[in-house]
């Protein structure tokens, strides 16, 4: 059609009859583009269901031509069924499936079923997704509730003269029973909340690129096989959680008697600094689970009166008694 556009009655000599078939034909071309509709729709990157939706003429309803856009060929694609070559939609209640890698255009032509007939057509473009996953909000703890799951909080220490030793929440690494110098640490704890974080540091005998670097779980801190044992130790809770849960340590220090500390950071150490670490006991608790005593009355003195006294104080800080 393109062609017969640009031939020009000037430039032929045509007989009539000729003449008279090429204006008929003109004719009918510009009567088929006019009842042709195109249109370029821009879509991003995703997958779209292309719907043939309704169509003026039931009986003859025009055809659904998609084609990408030609600068947008490389990232438009179309998923047909399998006994279709061509991205055309025939009839009203047919679809298939573009998959755009990147944002680009798309042409939709409608294209009446014979000469006259109708190109009118209601196409719907609609995207698909699979929806997004919903992160899961952790809800703020009130205060002694947890999470966390102390069956499998474990601690490693490495002892001189016997090695690896691992042991469950509250039990004791060397200690009363058996003391023994403590060379180095590590805590897991796959259950911990995620919302709560615990750090230890050690500080070794003699000097070492270990000594008081902050570790996270899992790590080991502290040295093996140097019989250097630890001489000061820290523990440390901290992040949103760390609010509901509280450190409870023991440790003994050769020739100091058992210590034993909570809270949200603990220190420790002997009496000078230098005794090396012989028993470790740690463990995690529910601050709403941590026994309290009992809370006396209170012991104010109070002077013995008979009756009811109200004291009032002015503003001289003078007491006037009404009986």
């Amino acid at each position: 059609m393109g062609i017969l556009e640009i031939v020009d009655d000037a430039l032929l000599t045509l007989d009539g009859d000729t003449q008279g078939w090429l204006a008929n034909y003109r004719g009918r071309v510009k009567s088929m583009q006019r009842d042709t509709q195109q249109q370029m729709v821009a879509i991003n990157r995703g997958q779209f269901l292309v719907r043939y939706a309704t169509a003026e003429d039931e009986e003859r309803p025009p055809k659904v031509a998609l084609a990408p856009d030609p600068v947008s060929t490389k990232d438009i694609s179309f998923l047909l069924h399998p006994d279709h070559n061509e991205a055309v939609l025939w009839q009203p209640g047919s679809c298939l499936v573009v998959t755009a890698m990147a944002a680009g255009k798309l042409s939709v032509e409608v294209i009446p079923a014979h000469e006259g007939g109708s190109a009118a057509a209601t196409v719907k473009i609609e995207p698909l997704s699979q929806g997004q996953a919903v992160p899961l909000s952790i809800p703020k703890k009130k205060r002694g509730s947890t999470s966390g799951n102390l069956r499998d909080f474990h601690i490693l220490g490495h002892v001189t003269g016997i090695g690896d030793v691992t042991v469950n929440a509250n039990e004791w690494i060397a200690g009363p029973s058996a003391p023994a110098r403590i060379e180095g640490i590590s805590v897991a704890w796959p259950g911990k909340p995620r919302d709560l974080e615990l750090h230890y540091a050690v500080k070794t005998a003699r000097p070492q690129p270990i000594s008081g670097r902050k570790m996270d779980l899992g790590s080991f801190a502290g040295t093996r096989g140097k019989a250097m044992p630890i001489v000061d130790l820290l523990l440390e809770l901290s992040g949103p959680g760390a609010e509901n849960f509280q450190l409870s340590v023991e440790a003994i220090f050769l020739g100091s008697p058992a210590l034993r500390k909570t809270g949200k950071r603990i220190v420790l150490s002997g009496q000078t600094g230098r005794e090396p670490l012989v028993g470790l006991r740690l463990s995690v608790e529910n601050v709403g689970t941590v026994a309290r005593p009992p809370q006396k009355p209170s012991t104010s003195n109070r002077r013995p009166s008979e009756g009811r006294v109200r004291v009032f104080r002015s503003r001289l800080n003078q007491q006037s008694a009404a009986v």
